[in-house]
């Protein structure tokens, strides 16, 4: 009980973190007076690359902030709570990957925040809870279907509200999708069932032939 409790906690220290940087960056241009909407990707130019980078620390302001915060909170947490051992490279992977592909795709203009830091894990908790085929995962899997599955829409540029980044949305989705596939043989895995039938049935012949000596003696 005590290790469930210390782990339900320990995952939640890396999105608690990620939200305050989060925070502490809005906070400090909305008190400053600065504008950190340069620090977004503008695709296909110079000035968009380090953008690729720190593009999910910038939001434009802070109802676009609100309205991130629980799911990246959320979505981190079950990410670093089930995937605990390959979680930090499947986030890097998601956060630099999003903002690369958005970075070719993209229409002229600067792409900020996290939503499709948020759009990357949720298709990778969908699609990595599947392919394991493992019940936990496909629980969480389902849980994220019930939740957010209403954000497909804003991954297409028919149904996304104007001044929303649908390329980011897509580029979240494709990378969160191409993680599952490729992070698939790491990290938990379906328990696999023969493998204890074989441990049970070792434990019985071990069983057998001490009961075996105990009569000899």
């Amino acid at each position: 009980m005590k290790h469930d409790i210390r782990r339900i906690f320990l995952a939640a220290v890396i999105p608690l973190f990620l939200v305050f940087i989060l925070y502490l960056l809005k906070f400090l241009e909305v008190g400053m007076g600065w504008d950190f909407t340069h620090l977004g990707v503008y695709p296909m130019s110079k000035r968009g690359v380090f953008g690729i980078f720190a593009h999910p620390l910038v939001h434009a302001s802070f109802a676009h902030l609100f309205a991130n915060t629980f799911p990246l909170f959320f979505l981190l947490w079950c990410l670093f709570y089930f995937y605990r051992h390959i979680a930090p490279y499947i986030l890097f992977v998601i956060w630099v990957g999003c903002g690369l592909l958005t970075f070719l795709i993209g229409t002229p203009g600067w792409h900020i925040g996290a939503s499709g830091i948020i759009y990357g894990l949720a298709f990778f908790l969908f699609f990595s809870g599947i392919l394991r085929k493992h019940i936990p995962l496909i629980a969480i899997s389902l849980l994220v279907t019930f939740l957010y599955g209403g954000l497909i829409w804003n991954m297409f540029p028919f149904f996304a509200k104007a001044g929303t980044s649908w390329e980011g949305h897509l580029s979240g989705a494709i990378i969160g999708t191409l993680s599952a596939v490729i992070f698939m043989n790491y990290g938990p895995q379906r328990p696999d069932p023969f493998a204890d039938e074989e441990t049970e049935q070792n434990r019985d012949e071990e069983d057998s032939i001490e009961n075996e000596d105990k009569e000899f003696v």
